[in-house]
This record gives structure tokens, C-alpha cells and sequence, in this order.
């Protein structure tokens, strides 16, 4: 004697309750994901983008001495150069192919792009220098104030 089953309404109704949860849970946890990496991409784009300036700023304050920053002009657009006078040599920064590159060479000696390290791509870069020691550096990533101490700018 087959005992037949009977449908349970409330055993139907307990198992659509259960996996309606079960599928809520899981958009949630998908839509959670998304957002998260959203924002993990947002934050290092921001964290890329002041990287180039905070690295243009970093190497003018650390050899900010007394006549050691310029900017110049050359068929590249904009120089800032940064030189030391005690080993002769300069750190030159200016844009080319698309990247801001860092151009480590004698003080004088003719730019070398196809020698300079890439430090970030960039569609803008240009440097004011102000009467007050106060240098505004521009890239894609917005415009830098920097107060250097050098006080007299360097003769090229």
C-alpha cells in the first residue's frame, strides 16, 4: 500500500519564502560586489591621478636650493628643471609622446626624451613660475601650488 503524498500548502509556501530569500541574498551580494569594485576603481584613479603631481613635488622639495629650480622652454613645450650644483647634473620634467618624463642629464645638455623615464601619461603639462617663489604645476590631474625656497631662479 502506496501511501500517497499530499501536497502541503504550507511546506510550498515555506520553500518559496526560503529561496526568495536565497535570491535576494544573492542579488544583494552581487550588486554589493559591484559597487564595491566601483569604488575601489574611483579611489585608484583618484590615488593615480595626484601620484604624477605628488611626484613632481616630492623631487622639487628635495633639492630645493637656491637657484636650482627653472622652467624653460624647448621644441618639447614646457622644462622644469631642477638642477644640483654640486654633481652638475639636472632632473629635467616635461611632456612627450603623451607621458610626463623625467630627463636625468648634464645641466646644459640637450633634452633626450628617447633617454627619459616615463613617470605617467599626461595630456597637459605646464608650469608657472610666480614672482613670490610660488610654482603652479598643471597636469591632467589638476593644477599643484608649490612654494619653493629657492628663492632666485636659475640662469640656463
Amino acid at each position: 500500500m502506496l501511501k500517497q503524498r499530499e501536497k502541503n500548502p504550507i511546506l510550498i509556501l515555506s520553500i518559496g519564502v526560503v529561496a526568495l530569500f536565497l535570491i535576494g541574498f544573492l542579488l544583494l551580494v552581487v550588486f554589493g560586489a559591484k559597487s564595491y569594485r566601483a569604488d575601489v576603481d574611483s579611489q585608484y584613479d583618484s590615488m593615480d591621478s595626484r601620484g604624477l603631481t605628488a611626484y613632481i613635488v616630492a623631487s622639487v622639495k628635495a633639492n630645493d636650493r637656491r637657484g636650482a629650480v627653472s622652467v624653460e622652454n624647448s621644441d618639447y613645450g614646457q622644462v622644469l628643471v631642477v638642477s644640483d650644483d654640486e654633481t652638475g647634473y639636472s632632473l629635467r620634467y616635461y611632456r612627450y609622446d603623451g607621458q610626463l618624463v623625467e630627463d636625468f642629464a648634464r645641466t646644459g645638455t640637450p633634452l633626450a626624451p628617447e633617454d627619459a623615464e616615463p613617470i605617467a601619461p599626461t595630456e597637459i603639462f605646464s608650469v608657472e613660475r610666480e614672482k613670490n617663489d610660488v610654482l603652479y604645476v598643471t597636469t591632467d590631474a589638476g593644477r599643484t601650488l608649490l612654494h619653493i625656497r629657492c628663492g632666485e631662479e636659475a640662469t640656463p
